[in-house]
């Protein structure tokens, strides 16, 4: 791509790690969003999820920091955390608590405002990389065998009036999330846009900020309770930076969290241990709760044979958007964006359009397969990819095993929290150590009351 331009829709944490990627392989890198971004690390009513949980796990705490060298260092500058599993937190999952064993691995808890001011004060700087903001998309320019540009409109006040134009380009990568328009925009050039794939269970959080009043020093640096088939209420208790700490509600459809006061805090009394509901008692509220419900797992097969233009690509959540529950969303962005370097990067082969593309939707296999491998089995599951085939049973039944072993068994639970953190892929729980202490052993004690104090050498 050396002497092209590169247009990136969406300048979201995806788009900008793509856009800083490419700017080694073009001329120009042009991001183009639709919003404004704010001075600092503010929310912008571009990405509603931002008033909510997020976390980078520890391949994307990884991932980051080999794209950007220094950036978690920075991020922690400003007051991230990173929080030790299983040792700093209370978990409960599959009806039982986790024992407090050492930490294996650690997550970074930071805000996405703040995660994604400090990731475009970094892509900005590269004077490759061009912004384009208070713009919309509405269409590609091209054919069915080639994509040139995109069409451009003005957005916001005094410019929604203006005249559309176009944006040249030998490169179009569509970065602009789960609502993307890409598979209209594929059929209007004559192309086939990707078959898409979809699983809902209607799962619907609602978030709220706190100081931790009288919750200071208490003996644990979270709460994390799993909804599952026989339990459909969900929660998490995190701290974030300056000195806030995001406390979220989750419940499946038809049992959905308010975001009243009173109803917020009700509503966590619906958990399986009222640790939840005491912090919360405990605490100081900053401002009101915000409610989501676009959850739902969506991905979009360009992996798949297909009449696509060559100079398209799909990446972060217009490719495959995850239940958010599972935290993956900034660290699949990260893993993409390094499986896009990848892929330009290797001299052995033509990064074509198809090949490129088949390397993206590589990256999210394994989160998919956790995120829409959980939520299928759960009973208010909708959507056409919810069919459990007979092949994939057995592979459920041990991971049943492996879930309840994860508690008590630290083995079988380092091992299921490297695959969930994306640092390890699914085959590791079949490693002879992980495989006989799932088939072989009997199911190991868990705790049945929150664990107050990590186990010895548990504390960092």
């Amino acid at each position: 791509m050396r002497g092209r331009h590169a247009v990136v829709v969406g300048g979201s944490l995806s788009g900008l790690l793509a856009a800083y990627v490419l700017a080694d392989h073009a001329d120009t890198v042009t991001i183009v969003e639709r919003d404004r971004y704010p001075d600092g690390p503010e929310h912008r009513a571009g990405l509603p999820q931002d008033r909510h949980t997020h976390v980078l796990l520890e391949s994307g705490r990884q991932a980051l920091d080999r794209l950007l060298p220094g950036v978690m260092d920075e991020l922690r500058g400003h007051g991230a955390p990173a929080i030790g599993m299983p040792d700093e937190l209370l978990h409960w999952q599959a009806g039982r608590w986790y024992r407090r064993t050492p930490a294996t691995l650690r997550f970074v808890s930071a805000s996405r405002p703040l995660v994604d001011w400090v990731v475009r004060r970094r892509v900005l700087a590269d004077p490759r990389i061009r912004l384009v903001d208070g713009t919309k998309v509405t269409g590609l320019v091209g054919d069915a065998d080639r994509v040139r540009g995109v069409r451009l409109r003005a957005r916001g006040a005094g410019r929604a009036g203006e005249e559309p134009g176009t944006l040249a380009a030998d490169l179009v990568l569509d970065a602009s999330g789960r609502s993307s328009r890409a598979p209209g925009w594929l059929t209007e050039l004559g192309a086939e846009p990707a078959h898409e794939e979809r699983i809902d269970t209607g799962l619907a959080y609602a978030t709220r900020f706190y100081r931790a009043g009288a919750n200071v020093g208490a003996p644990f640096r979270g709460v994390y309770i799993v909804p599952d088939a026989t339990q459909p209420y969900g929660g998490l208790i995190l701290p974030m930076e300056g000195d806030r700490w995001t406390v979220l509600l989750s419940g499946l459809r038809g049992c959905e969290p308010p975001t009243d006061d009173a109803g917020f805090r009700a509503f966590a009394d619906h958990l399986p241990h009222p640790v939840f509901g005491e912090w919360i008692d405990k605490a100081e509220p900053l401002g009101p709760a915000h409610g989501y419900r676009s959850t739902a797992n969506v991905r979009r097969r360009y992996d798949r044979p297909g009449r696509r233009p060559a100079g398209f690509l799909a990446a972060g959540e217009a490719l495959c958007a995850f239940n958010p529950v599972y935290g993956q969303g900034m660290t699949v962005a990260a893993l993409s964006a390094l499986a896009l370097r990848e892929a330009l990067d290797d001299t052995r082969r033509v990064p074509t359009t198809r090949r490129v593309q088949r390397a993206l939707c590589a990256t999210v296999r394994p989160p998919w397969n956790i995120s829409a491998g959980g939520d299928r089995l759960l009973p208010t599951a909708l959507g056409n990819a919810t069919a459990v085939r007979a092949v994939d049973r057995p592979g459920t039944w041990y991971m049943s095993r492996v879930v309840r072993r994860a508690t008590g068994d630290p083995v079988v639970g380092a091992a299921f929290r490297a695959m969930t953190g994306l640092v390890v892929p699914p085959s590791a729980l079949f490693a002879p150590a992980v495989a006989r202490a799932v088939l072989l052993r009997p199911e190991p004690q868990a705790p049945v009351e929150p664990p107050m104090r990590p186990e010895e050498g548990g504390e960092r």
